[in-house]
């Protein structure tokens, strides 16, 4: 009988050309079916000029072969974290499915064309709130952001809104990836693929619990 990837991942005799990327689509299309808000949640870490860590909860937006994108304003604090400290790591976790998987590595700025795109299929609400929002800086009052939100819908009326040029997107290109499942008497499954760099092959090994 052919083993699923999860079957395969955790057969210590058998992960043999076993690619990280598809593993993680077979995990997040079951999270997709079982989790009943955003299986797209992660928490991603980042660290300031001090290399105090920092961490917040994204969501992934996009993912292919090179990597795993989210979008944020450069601005904010993790877009200037980033920026000058262009290292990351990311934990999704799965609480329907007991299992979590992690990734480590160097971030990139995204294409022009991949944050157009990206922001071109937003809500014009969540478009007009990228635009107004300092994130990250101080606000004197939840009205202040919702009047420079009303200005600015009166103001463009039916017309588009035009990405704004601190806005944009990051790719974290994994050299680490950890998948682990739960198990009885905390008995986990945790299995660390790892590459040395975007060209070079992964290598993979058993973790203890």
């Amino acid at each position: 009988m052919l083993q699923t990837l999860t079957e395969r991942l955790f057969d210590d005799s058998d992960r043999t050309d076993l690619d990280p990327f598809a593993v993680f689509e077979e995990w997040f299309a079951l999270a997709q079916e079982s989790e009943p808000n955003d299986p797209n949640t992660m928490a991603l870490a980042s660290v300031d000029d001090d290399g105090l860590p920092d961490v917040r909860m994204v969501l992934l937006n996009a993912r292919d072969a090179r990597g795993f994108s989210f979008f944020t304003n450069f601005e904010s604090e993790k877009g200037r974290q980033l920026l000058a400290h262009p290292k990351a790591a990311m934990a999704m976790h799965w609480k329907s499915l007991r299992r979590q998987v992690r990734m480590r590595g160097p971030v990139e700025v995204v294409s022009s064309e991949e944050a157009d795109a990206y922001f071109a299929s937003r809500p014009k609400g969540s478009q007009i709130a990228s635009s107004v929002s300092e994130q990250s800086r101080v606000l004197n009052s939840k009205m202040t952001l919702l009047d420079r939100v009303s200005e600015m819908a009166t103001r463009i009326d039916d017309g588009p809104v035009v990405r704004p040029p601190h806005w944009s997107g990051f790719r974290l290109v994994p050299t680490s990836i950890e998948f682990w499942k739960d198990g009885e008497f905390r008995l986990h499954d945790r299995v660390r693929f790892t590459r040395d760099g975007v060209d070079q092959p992964w290598t993979s090994v058993r973790l203890y619990p």
